[in-house]
């Protein structure tokens, strides 16, 4: 990329000369009225350099142009009583929220969805990498990851592909760096077929005075790039992969994916705590999307002063690389560095004893402009403010979709139910053999759920539980939830849903929720279906949070997923993926001694259902599978119901009356009753005709429906009564199903599954098609 004669860079003065020259603005991902925004700013057309920076910073996954006016919905709809345990919120790499005893925590899921479908391995295995970079630049020391997944029809022959690819990513660079994945989903659905969705979420530990913010300020201070070396290796990757749609006749929008090496990321996790606990840095910021590009404006933009770079001390691993593609590599494991002068030498000797590369390569400075010099040419200067935070933002367009009134009146009511008890039966064991409800432990196993020793609960638990403090067991739990099918139906009802599960999964743990970070997964915010679906879930989702009380404390947006069927244009009902708002629930556990298991481990206790269930099929799996419907309104959602449901689960574990709790959602009360026999191999005898007497439904709903804010508990022996009050207390309908038993599952007199035959059914189908 050049402008100027041929081995001659593109300087600024060169730019100001030939305000004429022709420059690939579309090739990187701008449109024509964004390039004349670019040259109206800088009063001249940018230099190559320039212009690679733009584009990058400028780009859908950097800017959030399109999503950025309806997501400030997040910080107007949180109350000052949710800021109370809010340390650090929105606008910073990660959230962090005070947890007690001096302790914080920051924790926040991203997506790596497009890499993921050019690259499995590196594409996952990257994402992991960046998300745990973003934990170490706030000061923290990372101390668990967790998986959001997606993927294609299970039968499709490209899954395989992408399966393994993924999977083996996440795992290979998640256990090399020794952090335990403690939990998240796996999905198929066609919708994902050529858009797998790679969503990975990090937690990080911290004392309160260990948090450091990424700003570049006092004039003088050394900026100091450290890891691993700058390559050719995702030039533009994320930034563009992500920002519009590619088509495979288009190279230029299928750029190199980035690889990671997760040792030199161990190193750099120890190296960056060292130096922050040396308090050798001013701040430092990890080098993602857009590279040095966001490194540099980011900062600047963030401080009170300005930056100068010189360009041609950044350590390659290509020495043929370009001004622009230095800017724009997004080579993995490097990070940046404000340092003082007077600290420079220590910063210098921790790296050296870590053996980690180091290069100063600019300072801080009073003029309020991002220079960048290559070779003594100067081929950036802007105004970082207009790169990082001032761009373009943009009012899409939206509008219901022409489909959606014919898609939300094929209520699944409608649908045929089974008329025998076998065919029940016959029914249950198809749900429970599905690639959405089947075991996911052929993916779980290839992960270090214990690494570290601080895993107090991991998958097939409700919620991950991490120890934070070995003293008092102060610790937190996480859970990350969404449904696909129930946004598709209704994407303000699907955002909801997907908070109330992800918050009753950390309070059946018995962990109090306390904060939310969010993945908002959708297709092309220039198709006005896919841009009213997005508006939609923020709306609920922000209208949720602030009903319930959880502050939302960062994320990240993931948009033109809608690669789906390749020739089916905008206005298609599957023009772009199952919308899907991944949402991440943080709860806090005064001791994770006391955290509730998902399974009943002994005979004799009481099992009891917690919340009232409704005739609410659409959306289910069993609609999908056992009738490939997807049409409807998905379960409503009750959020008082939600905060009931939760205190009555949180009271529980801290009163010793819970042996074991389960959620119930998808698949419904047959899936939940499964999972807890099969945790540990005990059965149980129950009865269902009083709940079918109670709520006026039938067996096919009282197994199946997903109706929300629902929970299975069994009580520690002589506790019974205790629930009971303690629910009623707080106005959650109870009832007595039996008692756990060293037996089969009996659900009334004909309807009988062994344990081995469940676990059979459970388990095979994974490892059927991948191992």
């Amino acid at each position: 990329m050049t402008t100027a004669a041929a081995g001659t860079p593109d300087t600024v003065s060169n730019a100001a000369a030939t305000p004429d020259a022709e420059l690939p603005y579309a090739e990187l991902g701008l449109k024509g009225e964004e390039y004349a925004r670019i040259v109206d700013i800088l009063g001249r057309r940018p230099t190559a350099a320039e212009l690679a920076m733009y584009s990058v910073m400028w780009s859908e996954h950097c800017s959030y142009k399109s999503s950025k006016k309806h997501l400030s919905q997040f910080g107007d709809k949180t109350t000052e009583a949710m800021r109370e345990h809010l340390l650090v919120g929105i606008g910073q790499n990660a959230g962090v929220v005070d947890i007690g005893d001096g302790w914080a925590v920051t924790f926040k899921v991203e997506s790596h969805n497009h890499p993921s479908f050019v690259e499995p391995y590196q594409g996952a295995a990257t994402g992991v990498g960046g998300i745990v970079r973003d934990i170490i630049s706030m000061g923290a020391r990372p101390v668990a990851v967790m998986d959001q997944l997606r993927f294609g029809a299970i039968d499709h022959p490209d899954t395989q592909r992408v399966v393994h690819g993924v999977v083996s990513g996440v795992g290979g660079y998640g256990n090399s760096l020794g952090l335990p994945n403690i939990g998240g989903e796996t999905e198929f659905d066609a919708s994902y077929q050529r858009n797998p969705l790679v969503n990975a979420l990090c937690v990080g530990v911290m004392r309160h005075e260990d948090i450091h913010l990424a700003n570049a300020e006092g004039a003088g201070n050394k900026v100091v790039l450290f890891g691993a070396r700058t390559g050719g290796d995702g030039i533009g990757g994320a930034s563009i992969l992500a920002s519009e749609t590619f088509d495979e006749d288009k190279p230029s929008k299928r750029p190199s994916v980035q690889v990671g090496d997760p040792f030199m990321e161990k190193v750099l996790i120890e190296c960056c705590l060292e130096l922050f606990a040396a308090r050798v840095v001013e701040g430092i910021q990890d080098l993602g999307a857009a590279g040095i590009s966001c490194a540099t404006s980011e900062l600047a933009s963030n401080g009170d002063g300005g930056m100068h770079v010189d360009l041609e001390k950044v350590l390659l691993r290509d020495p043929t690389l370009t001004a622009g593609e230095i800017l724009m590599s997004e080579s993995q494991e490097r990070m940046m560095a404000v340092v003082a002068p007077d600290k420079l030498e220590q910063f210098l000797a921790i790296t050296s004893r870590w053996d980690v590369e180091t290069a100063v390569i600019g300072e801080v400075t009073g003029t309020g402009r991002l220079t960048i010099d290559h070779h003594g040419q100067r081929i950036v200067d802007v105004d970082p403010k207009t790169v990082a935070h001032e761009g373009p933002v943009y009012d899409r367009p939206y509008a219901t979709p022409a489909w959606q009134d014919v898609l939300n009146a094929d209520d699944a009511a409608n649908l045929p139910r089974p008329v025998s008890l076998e065919e029940v039966r016959e029914q249950a064991l198809r749900l429970l053999t599905s690639p959405n409800l089947a075991s996911k432990s052929w993916v779980t196993d290839q992960y270090d759920r214990y690494v570290q020793g601080n895993t107090a609960m991991a998958q097939p638990d409700d919620a991950g539980v991490i120890r934070v403090d070995e003293a008092s067991g102060l610790g937190v739990a996480i859970a990350t939830d969404a449904n696909g099918r129930y946004t598709k139906l209704d994407p303000y009802t699907g955002a909801q849903q997907a908070l109330a599960e992800a918050y009753r999964n950390v309070a059946t743990v018995g962990a109090r929720p306390a904060a939310v970070t969010d993945c908002l997964n959708f297709g092309s915010p220039e198709d006005p279906d896919a841009m009213w679906q997005l508006v939609q879930a923020i709306t609920g989702l922000a209208d949720a949070c602030q009903e319930l009380g959880v502050p939302v404390t960062g994320g990240n947006v993931s948009l033109y997923n809608s690669t789906l069927a390749g020739e089916v244009g905008q206005g298609h009902i599957d023009a772009s993926i199952n919308p899907t708002p991944v949402v991440g629930v943080l709860g806090v556990l005064d001791d994770v001694a006391h955290a509730t298991p998902s399974g009943w481990s002994q005979a004799g206790r009481e099992v009891y259902l917690l919340g009232t269930t409704r005739t609410e099929l659409s959306g289910s799996v069993w609609a999908g599978v056992i009738h490939d419907h997807l049409g409807g309104r998905p379960p409503a959602v009750d959020l008082d119901a939600e905060r009931a449901l939760a205190r009555v689960l949180v009271d529980a574990a801290a009163g010793g009356l819970a042996h074991a709790a389960h959620d119930l959602s998808s698949g419904g009360l047959m899936q939940s009753l499964t999972d807890a026999v099969l945790r540990y191999g005990v059965g149980a005898g129950l009865d269902l005709a009083e709940l079918t007497g109670r709520d006026g439904i039938d067996l096919t709903t009282a197994l199946f429906a997903e109706s929300g804010a629902r929970a299975l508990m069994a009580v520690n022996e002589g506790r019974e009564q205790d629930l009971l009050r303690l629910a009623e207390a707080h106005g959650v309908p109870v009832l007595r199903l039996g008692t756990t038993h060293d037996g089969d599952l009996t659900l009334g007199e004909g309807l009988t599954f062994t344990v081995s035959e469940l676990r059979e059914a459970h388990e095979g189908t994974l490892r059927e098609y991948f191992a």
